[in-house]
């Protein structure tokens, strides 16, 4: 569980760095091993392409609905938990794209009727997280400024992970997420945040999982259109359709 100085900070910064590990080794490993099957399966997929895992393979269920997941977020969420994506996000040695500063949220406006405790747990698989190759990096506070900014501008995607990036980002506030393997990062919806390339010859692995308040509606568009939420804690307060609960329950 996190503390009250952790919460604040949170909720303060947008962030938090738990400087500790998620999971016991043995599960750990065991996530290590089905990144390394989902990899291996890709097609043409790029490594860092990786999106909703768990729709295509239940064993990411036991991490994603677990007691260390869950208990870590719910001081953010409240007890009411529904999981909305996972991602595995690998960035090879030294070809590894760049992500353009953005807020999370930018890219969902419409999916939700709120979004202001979205919450994304980055956890480190492998060798761990590091500036050299590639690390997560935030602009502290500014999930504070709504998290719909309106300057972004087109991308090359040959070299960023998205389509489009935030101008004018004031680069010498960031704050980097250098986690080591097994240890992970907590982050707002709202908050600026991205990363540089991966120019060194360790690859940066990290599998990121997804929560929202059960009182959050998950709306009735076209974006949502296929997409899968789970009821991981609680009860549902909005009326959303889960994938785990049979819709007269």
């Amino acid at each position: 569980m996190l503390s009250e100085q952790d919460i604040d900070h949170f909720r303060t910064n947008g962030y938090l760095l738990p400087g500790r590990q998620l999971f016991s080794e043995e599960k750990l490993a065991r996530l290590e091993q089905i990144f390394n099957e989902h990899l291996a399966d890709k097609g043409d997929k790029l490594s860092d392409e990786l999106d909703t895992p768990h729709y295509r393979d239940d064993r990411l269920l036991e991490f994603l609905m677990s007691d260390e997941v869950l208990d870590t977020v719910q001081p953010l969420i409240g007890p009411n938990i529904a999981l909305w994506s996972s991602h595995f996000i690998s960035k090879d040695p030294f070809t590894g794209r760049a992500t353009p500063w953005h807020e999370d949220s930018a890219f969902w406006e419409g999916r939700f009727d709120s979004y202001d405790h979205i919450v994304t747990i980055w956890l480190a698989l492998e060798d761990g997280s590091f500036q050299e190759n590639g690390c997560m990096r935030v602009i502290p506070g500014t999930h504070l400024d709504g998290g719909f900014s309106d300057n972004y501008e087109p991308t090359d995607m040959t070299e960023q992970t998205f389509h489009a990036g935030l101008a004018g980002v004031d680069e010498d506030r960031a704050v980097y997420f250098e986690l080591k393997r097994g240890e992970f990062s907590m982050h707002d919806g709202r908050i600026v945040h991205g990363a540089k390339a991966n120019t060194s010859a360790v690859r940066r692995t990290g599998y990121t999982m997804r929560y929202f308040p059960s009182s959050v509606r998950m709306q009735d568009v076209p974006q949502n259109e296929g997409w899968k939420i789970w009821l991981a804690r609680g009860e549902d307060l909005a009326g959303n359709s889960y994938a785990n609960v049979p819709a007269n329950a």
